[in-house]
């Protein structure tokens, strides 16, 4: 089983950065690509990035290309959402997930495990 710990959420004023981090523990050679995901009150989870441990291949949903980027340490075991230019709308609680397909999956289905979440608020 994979253990997934999200940190580095808060309030950041719009057009700020901020960066969110998912410390990955357990099976981890179970868990061949990440993704990250946020939640709005009444509102599916939504994709919004994924990258796969080896080679690191990068997906990312439209509205946050140019704008986020996810990244991996495999020495330290953490996904890493680098949020640049957040907008209001942005604001949610952001999850890391395990997709043990490894094809860095944009279903939340095709994701076994999950973090506690990070709330992300941002000021305009």
């Amino acid at each position: 089983q994979v253990q997934l710990v999200e940190s580095g959420g808060g309030l950041v004023q719009a057009g700020d950065s901020l960066r969110l981090s998912c410390a990955v523990s357990g099976r981890t050679f179970s868990s061949p690509a990440m993704g990250w995901f946020r939640q709005t009150p009444g509102k599916e989870r939504e994709f919004v990035a994924s990258i796969r441990w080896s080679g690191g291949s990068t997906y990312y949903a439209e509205f946050v290309k140019g704008r986020f980027t996810i990244s991996r340490n495999n020495a330290k075991k953490t996904v890493n959402l680098q949020m640049d230019n957040p907008r209001p709308e942005d604001a949610a609680v952001y999850y890391c997930a395990s997709d043990p397909s490894g094809r860095g999956s944009s279903s939340p289905r095709d994701y076994n495990a999950w973090g506690q979440g990070t709330q992300v608020t941002v000021s305009s």
